[in-house]
């Protein structure tokens, strides 16, 4: 599979109409693919609540646009900031697991690539933070 600007696209103009303000692609093989692997459209204003995931790192790949990473203690407090911006010198940062995690879109039209190892599971509630 090739990913083409039309793809990528027809992907923000996605995001930019949904209430939750992104939409990703699936990039497995198929159902039966037991990895996560896929494309993220992100606006501004989109919310990703703080999170963690327990059984996998995350990979994260700016493509096209800006986001800001955030990581966080046990306590809700910011530990450090990443920011990724398409074009700069390192555009790609592993979440550990376990960490606690969330992001924020900087520029309409962002897009990263997320993986994560195993089947997708729904995040519990103990791995959401209020």
């Amino acid at each position: 599979m090739v990913i083409t600007k039309e793809i990528l696209d027809k992907l923000s103009a996605q995001a930019k109409v949904n209430p939750r303000l992104r939409q990703n692609y699936d990039l497995r093989n198929s159902d039966a693919d037991q990895s996560q692997r896929m494309l993220n459209a992100l606006e501004p204003g989109t919310i990703v609540p703080i999170h963690r995931h327990q059984t996998s790192s995350e990979i994260v790949t700016i493509v096209r646009g800006a986001i800001r990473e955030y990581f966080y203690d046990e306590n809700g407090t910011v530990t450090e900031t990443i920011e990724l911006r398409h074009g700069c010198p390192v555009p790609l940062l592993v979440v550990p697991k376990g960490v606690w995690h969330n992001l924020e879109c900087l520029e309409p039209n962002t897009i990263i690539y997320e993986s994560k190892d195993g089947a997708y599971q729904p995040m519990a509630a103990e791995d959401v933070m209020e």
